[in-house]
């Protein structure tokens, strides 16, 4: 029984320095979740819970290769060339400019609108007061 639990802390321990020298060697930049520093309280503290959960939260994340011989970093996005467009090449909307020109125009004529209501409504006002001082 003895043998047994001498290894499990063993293997505990061995767990324990490999994920803290991991931790410690990765770029500050590319862990994951949370900061080192919170990693490496969390791989002291919570052994081997903490550890675990460092390869599976916190490592940095590797590098594919994929069919095409290239290769791609999780996170990295889409270079701006191979950037997926919608319906066969069209731009978004707010990447369009003839759109956004237009919008720019229907503005225009929304506030034109919008004025001229405004001032037919301040005259039928106007047309109900007097109609009321009339009555009076």
């Amino acid at each position: 029984m003895v043998r047994l639990y001498s290894l499990f802390v063993l293997l505990d321990m061995a767990l324990l320095v490999v994920a803290l020298i991991d931790c410690l060697s990765a770029e500050e930049f590319a862990i994951r979740a949370l900061p080192r520093v919170a990693w490496v309280f969390i791989i002291l503290l919570f052994s081997p819970v903490g550890a675990i959960a460092w390869f599976v939260a916190g490592r940095p994340a590797r590098t594919v290769r994929l069919s095409n011989g290239t290769t791609w970093r999780p996170g990295s996005g889409f270079p701006e060339s191979e950037r997926p467009r919608q319906r066969g090449g069209q731009l978004a909307p707010d990447d369009d400019p003839e759109f956004l020109r237009n919008l720019a125009t229907s503005l225009r004529e929304d506030e034109s609108m919008m004025k001229k209501w405004e001032s037919d409504l301040r005259r039928r006002e106007e047309d109900l007061r007097r109609r009321e001082r009339e009555a009076e």
